[in-house]
């Protein structure tokens, strides 16, 4: 596994309900949409802190298509096959080719929370880091962000421990990490509905 496996990653596929793309510009009008309908929910990511205008959203779309482009992260938007609607965005980054490893991001439209859309996705995303050869995939919290922690527990990452003052919050404050991870031959949960 190297950069090339990143660059010769799908451009698309799909999962029982959904259609999952890496970013270009034509998704800019429904990430603006999702990030303006779920801002309370997302104190936790970076970006998530305004309001976009669809400059802004536009800008977003292509940056994460140049990162994909570039071959340092892989980035998918995933949009519900029968509607065509948003459902969120995620990603695989931080890779290290060596052990091989990478960390999973994730962002869901609130609109759609509790649809299990958000955990069909991202288990879609997992299995693919797994395909494309990483034996462990992390998922780094904040330890205030509970709803990241349980989604990341849900998908069936453990709980690994607590990193104390190991990031930045958006605000600018130190925060705890709750690291969780993965690993290629861990089992598979189902979603409890």
């Amino acid at each position: 596994m190297d950069i090339n496996t990143l660059l010769n990653a799908p451009v698309q596929f799909a999962s029982a309900r959904l259609r999952l793309e890496k970013p270009r510009a034509e998704h800019a009008a429904a990430v603006m949409e999702s990030t303006n309908a779920s801002l309370a929910q997302l104190r936790y990511i970076t970006w998530g802190g305004a309001a976009f205008d669809a400059e802004r959203a536009l800008r977003f779309c292509a940056h994460d298509a140049e990162l994909v482009a570039a071959g340092e992260c892989l980035i998918y938007f995933a949009f519900e096959e029968s509607t065509g609607r948003f459902v969120g965005n995620l990603d695989l980054h931080s890779f290290d080719f060596d052990v091989p490893r990478c960390e999973i991001g994730y962002v869901g439209d609130a609109r759609r929370a509790g649809s299990g859309l958000m955990f069909e996705a991202a288990t879609a995303v997992l299995k693919l880091a797994f395909e494309l050869g990483v034996q462990r995939v992390e998922a780094v919290c904040d330890a205030r962000n509970l709803r990241s922690i349980a989604f990341a527990e849900m998908l069936g990452l453990t709980r690994e421990g607590l990193l104390r003052a190991h990031d930045r919050d958006p605000q600018g404050g130190l925060c705890d990490d709750v690291v969780l991870a993965m690993l290629r031959d861990d089992p598979w949960p189902t979603l409890r509905r």
